[in-house]
């Protein structure tokens, strides 16, 4: 089904075209910008570029190719990243160190130059804010993805629209996922900066599907600014709120899954603490495959929160599975677990953690742990 969130933006096009594993994507938007990145020390290509272009605080345009990360492919990586951006300049008629660009499939290989200046060429030719052109858009980014990912906010004096890829390889910390995100709200480079660098904390960075993380993640924002000024705070929380939406549908799309997690912490001294415990939850394996198998196991939650080592007394924690008590003060199980069992047959399995310790809070989002995931990622390649 066809959705409009992107292009639902005051002065955004879009466009993309996939052919077997290799696609690309087009945006072309023009205004401030900002932009998160992996933390791995083994960055691809064009993060490598895009933390440099990102430094003026402007883009008028991204380019985005799947089937090949361009990661770990030395000084040639490079420029056929800075070609990829010449491609686009070129198409679009804009600077092409005003080009946002990112990549995403198999590590180790060479891009194939020529297919993705054909391609960037016919993609050109036909940028519109259509929600076919949207959906073509999303899935040229899209590697193991089952479903396309789009997220779209409302009020009454801006738009903000995006959408994102995202299945394996998902960590914290710039979890392999893209997103893009563009509003119509007049923002400054600066708050532009702080606001997605905010959002990325309480979303992109509490996703985790397997715990690996990625050498090519990236989110880029632009603001085209047709709607004129907006209240920051207003804003800020808005681009959190989209920002969630994509993290919650990466989760729910992680390879294998048939399950999504949902671990909120609560009773916490602080709210890095809180994200900390939760955190470690939901990429414990052991915890992920019992919510596959449905397994009423809470000894192995408690296990992992206090895995985090966050210096919180585990005799004050209690713990909830959709909504009803688990476990109080340390050791009473207070849910039969056929009670548990039947919880657990949900799609969306909600635990709540509460410490007891103070009054910060953090929510994180991964999926169950399935022989799937072990399928897909055993022939990744082949």
């Amino acid at each position: 089904m066809s959705y409009k969130s992107l292009c639902a933006v005051k002065g955004v096009t879009a466009n993309g075209v996939k052919e077997g594993k290799f696609g690309l994507a087009l945006i072309r938007a023009s205004g401030t910008a900002a932009g998160v990145f992996t933390a791995n020390l083994a960055k691809a290509a064009p993060i490598e570029l895009m933390r440099k272009q990102i430094k003026k605080g402007k883009l008028d345009a991204i380019i985005s190719n799947s089937g090949c990360a361009n990661a770990y492919t030395g000084k040639r990586g490079y420029e056929d990243a800075v070609t990829m951006t010449e491609y686009a300049g070129s198409a679009l008629g804009v600077d092409s160190t005003s080009v946002g660009v990112a990549s995403t499939g198999v590590i180790g290989r060479f891009l194939d130059m020529p297919l993705i200046r054909r391609q960037c060429a016919d993609v050109a030719m036909n940028l519109t804010s259509t929600p076919d052109a949207e959906d073509r858009t999303v899935r040229a980014i899209m590697t193991t993805d089952i479903r396309t990912k789009h997220a779209l906010v409302k009020s009454e004096d801006f738009t903000l629209g995006a959408i994102a890829k995202g299945s394996g390889m998902i960590a914290p910390n710039m979890g392999t996922m893209i997103a893009f995100i563009c509003t119509d709200a007049l923002v400054d480079a600066k708050s532009l900066k702080e606001a997605l660098k905010l959002a990325t904390i309480r979303t992109f960075n509490r996703v985790v599907v397997d715990g690996d993380m990625s050498t090519n993640d990236i989110a880029l924002c632009i603001a085209t600014g047709e709607s004129g000024k907006v209240n920051p705070r207003e804003f800020s929380d808005a681009l959190e709120k989209c920002c969630r939406s994509l993290a919650q549908q990466i989760a729910a799309d992680g390879e294998g899954a048939s399950k999504l997690l949902e671990v909120t912490v609560r009773g916490a001294p602080k709210e890095a603490a809180a994200a900390k415990v939760a955190r470690v939850v939901i990429e414990s394996p052991l915890v992920k495959t019992a919510v596959y198998g449905e397994d009423p196991n809470w000894g192995r939650v408690i296990a992992a929160a206090g895995a985090a080592r966050v210096n919180i007394d585990p005799e004050t924690w209690e713990l909830f599975l959709g909504g009803q008590s688990w476990v109080e003060r340390g050791a009473i199980e207070a849910l039969s677990e056929a009670e548990a069992h039947t919880l657990l047959e949900e799609t969306t399995i909600e635990i709540r953690l509460d410490l007891g310790q103070g009054a910060a809070s953090a929510t994180g989002w991964g999926c169950d742990l399935s022989s799937d995931y072990v399928r897909i990622n055993a022939h990744y390649r082949t």
